[in-house]
């Protein structure tokens, strides 16, 4: 019986990030205007207290989804936390934390730039619909289901252990060692018509991620050791530096999902 409720969780936790995630893209991209919350909108009383209240939703979403993913918080954590549905919980907490922020974002009005020629704007559509479809398909080359625990509990319902997956560097990761982080900064920067709200969101995401890579790393080196000291020493975090020797054939995950 436990064994069907934690593979039901960990299905429904992952099913969660697809719709917040939809939402996400929804909410930036500016598609649901006059009908749902979404990143741009005229200000609605103060200017600084509305980006106050923005400021701290993006440290709290921040935060969680840094401090969580750490070694030394999931060794804490799973005293309280089965360990097969310890990263569905994670992406559960990541999920409300990010619905939080799209429905109590505050639009604080102004434009910082915007393209108005058609081909400018199509241009930087289509990089934005690029950056949302980059995400996936990145997290697809590695283990998508190990990355948000649908792995985990599925071996656990299938009574086998859970097994680590072996360091590989698929593709794109041969030439960027981040490309989850590249998808998801082309996905917040492209956009013909930049607001203070979304420059802001921009900013404060860019920011976590420039934060959290340094730390992934140290985790890294620790998991996998001179394979990635190497692989950092020749491979680019987010600019493409491609590595003097291939890889990425056998079957395992790739270094994004295995630091989170």
């Amino acid at each position: 019986m436990q064994r069907t409720v934690f593979l039901v969780y960990g299905v429904f936790c992952h099913l969660l990030f697809l719709v917040v995630y939809g939402w996400m893209a929804v909410f930036v991209g500016n598609f649901g205007y006059g009908l749902i919350p979404t990143i741009d909108g005229p200000a609605d009383g103060s200017f600084f207290a509305a980006g106050g209240v923005n400021l701290l939703l993006l440290a709290a979403f921040g935060l969680q989804h840094s401090v969580m993913a750490r070694p030394t918080f999931k060794r804490w954590w799973m005293r309280f936390v089965p360990q097969p549905v310890e990263r569905s919980t994670y992406v559960l907490f990541s999920c409300t934390l990010m619905a939080l922020l799209l429905w109590q974002w505050r639009p604080m009005g102004g434009v910082v730039w915007e393209v108005r020629d058609p081909v400018g704007r199509g241009a930087l559509h289509g990089l934005f619909a690029f950056g949302w479809m980059m995400v996936p398909a990145v997290s697809l080359l590695i283990n998508h289901f190990d990355l948000f625990g649908t792995r985990q509990v599925w071996l656990h319902w299938k009574g086998r252990d859970y097994t680590h997956l072996p360091f590989r560097t698929p593709i794109v990761y041969r030439y960027v060692r981040h490309p989850l982080y590249v998808g998801w900064m082309i996905a917040f920067w492209a956009t013909p018509t930049m607001t203070i709200a979304h420059l802001l969101f921009a900013l404060g995401m860019t920011a976590y991620i420039l934060i959290a890579i340094p730390f992934e790393e140290r985790n890294l080196i620790e998991h996998f050791g001179h394979r990635y000291v190497e692989y950092r020493r020749n491979v680019g975090a987010l600019i493409p530096r491609p590595a003097p020797r291939p890889g990425g054939d056998e079957p395992g995950q790739g270094v994004e999902a295995s630091c989170a």
